[in-house]
């Protein structure tokens, strides 16, 4: 297929009410990835477990009151990707158990993997870094033959998208660029917590850095292809420049095989060329800002540390819980671009996603779809897009643009268009996320990052949830122009890529749940 193109991949790849997109069929449950990476012959570092040291409250940077910032250490490293990437608890059931991590993933099958590229800091030497959440540790990969200084360190993320297409086929693709969104926004959080800042750099393309992380090392890689994703960088101070190490001189380690047997996917195969992203001229000059104070203030007072690591997916709602309107606004405002706060201190560009709601059980609010427009830029080329005959009724803080398209009970729509899920309509809200599809149309690289830009949006949706009491769950599964068609939705130049849910969580008595660290011993290779 020569002439295969990105619109081919997202419209073969949209779930229909008449048939779903193309997956699997079944599961190979003895065929199932690993969902840790590790290097064979690399010398691994164990990093302490600090996070309980620290005393940042989530009230306080979700509003860009970051502490005094730590100095870079193993120590401080540590606490980072504790947080972070980190597993956060082991459930388990039945003599089988599996981890959780503080950054989500689809179906909890973890296509992510973090990397640590950093000079010499108190307790750990030059290097490049494979991070391994089993064991809270670090392996070196890669080392320079001449002395390498550079401030702040760097965070490298890759996907592997065997791990969802396993479960998910072709669709995995997307929520491999979901859970990388999840991951900068896990990152850029915990950065902030140590009062570092962070920024997904804009300039390096998918080769820069593929050799920077050594993932493409010829005999030493195996079958399941590892894709470069972004490069944080992360400092104590502004501004982060954008300069980067060069590639190790020596490697070391082999990765480990992650199944048995691998399943190609040619689509997925078709759309990482398509979306390759080149070398960019340069760094945007600053961060898009709001300008305004947030709205309100979480319902619970907890730490970050705390916060970070209570995060869970709901698997269901009780279908009664309502959240007070205060609650309601102050979640949506923290998901507004401001270059103070995480994750969006993070984020290079301006904000190209937005929220269309589904208001079920929030106080002194009509039932209704309502729509959040993060960027003001955005207003008329949505209305211009959507039903003409909306209202638009602007609703809640002045500074807060959320509008009401109109008020009606939706639980029913929200449920089918999330593949039937009962999660979408007992709960106290649901929404989609529109993205700004067009850009992607002259440069497909931003199909990604459009993707990554949900993810973010999850995270803190996730964050905000459990702050005020309840709890969320992202939901990949849904039917994509039955959402397109309910918001009346014109042309392609908008697409719903990510779909989300809050409300109060009915949790299965059945589970366990266990400490993140030590490891359990039994069962528990695979999530």
């Amino acid at each position: 297929m020569a002439d295969y193109t990105l619109s081919d991949y997202h419209e073969r790849s949209k779930h229909r009410l008449n048939r779903y997109a193309a997956g699997p069929g079944g599961l190979d449950w003895a065929n199932q990835p690993n969902p840790f990476r590790g290097y064979e012959g690399a010398v691994r570092t164990g990093l302490p477990l600090l996070a309980d040291n620290l005393e940042t409250r989530f009230s306080a940077l979700r509003c860009g009151a970051l502490p005094a910032p730590r100095a870079f250490s193993l120590e401080s490293i540590a606490i980072l990707f504790e947080l972070s990437l980190g597993i956060s608890a082991w459930k388990a059931y039945g003599g089988t158990s599996w981890a959780l991590r503080c950054n989500p993933s689809s179906g909890n099958l973890h296509p992510t993997e973090g990397y640590l590229v950093t000079g010499a800091v108190p307790g750990l030497a030059a290097g490049v870094y494979h991070y391994v959440s089993r064991d809270h540790s670090l392996e070196r990969r890669g080392e320079w033959d001449e002395p390498v200084e550079f401030h702040g360190v760097v965070i490298g993320l890759t996907s592997i998208a065997w791990r969802e297409a396993w479960k998910y086929g072709m669709r995995a693709f997307r929520y491999c660029q979901h859970d990388c969104g999840h991951a900068i926004a896990a990152v850029s959080y915990a950065a902030s917590a140590l009062g570092w800042r962070s920024r997904v750099l804009a300039t390096p393309s998918d080769a820069e850095i593929a050799a920077l992380l050594g993932l493409e090392r010829g005999a030493e890689n195996p079958v399941e292809r590892e894709a470069p994703d972004c490069l944080l960088r992360i400092s104590a101070s502004e501004p982060l420049s954008a300069e980067l190490p060069p590639a190790p001189s020596r490697w070391y380690g082999k990765a480990n095989r992650l199944s048995s047997d691998h399943v190609d996917w040619p689509d997925i195969e078709r759309v990482h060329r398509l979306t390759g992203k080149p070398r960019l001229d340069h760094e945007p000059v600053e961060w898009v800002s709001v300008a305004h104070a947030t709205a309100g203030k979480p319902a619970r007072d907890l730490s970050a540390p705390q916060i970070f690591r209570q995060r869970r997916s709901a698997v269901a709602f009780d279908g009664v819980t309502r959240i007070g309107a205060d609650a309601f606004f102050a979640m949506l405002d923290a998901t507004l671009p401001r270059s103070g706060a995480p994750p969006w201190r993070a984020w290079p560009s301006a904000a190209e996603v937005h929220l269309a709601i589904f208001v079920h059980r929030v106080d002194a609010l009509d039932p209704g779809l309502y729509v959040l427009v993060r960027n003001p830029d955005a207003l008329a080329p949505l209305k211009a897009s959507l039903r003409p005959d909306w209202l638009w009724r602007k609703i809640g803080p002045p500074e807060l643009p959320l509008y009401l398209l109109a008020a009606s009970d939706l639980r029913d729509e929200a449920r089918l268009i999330c593949c039937h899920q009962d999660i979408a309509a007992d709960s106290c809200y649901a929404l989609g996320m529109l993205a700004h599809y067009e850009i992607a149309t002259s440069e497909p690289w931003r199909y990604r990052t459009l993707y990554w830009e949900c993810g973010m949006l999850g995270q803190v949706l996730y964050l905000e949830a459990e702050a005020a009491g309840i709890r969320a769950t992202g939901i990949g599964c849904f039917f994509d122009d039955e959402m397109h068609a309910l918001l009346g939705l014109r042309g392609h130049a908008w697409q719903s890529l990510y779909h989300f849910t809050a409300g109060s969580p009915v949790d299965d008595a059945r589970l366990t749940t266990l400490p993140a660290y030590p490891v359990p011993s039994k069962n528990s290779n695979h999530e």
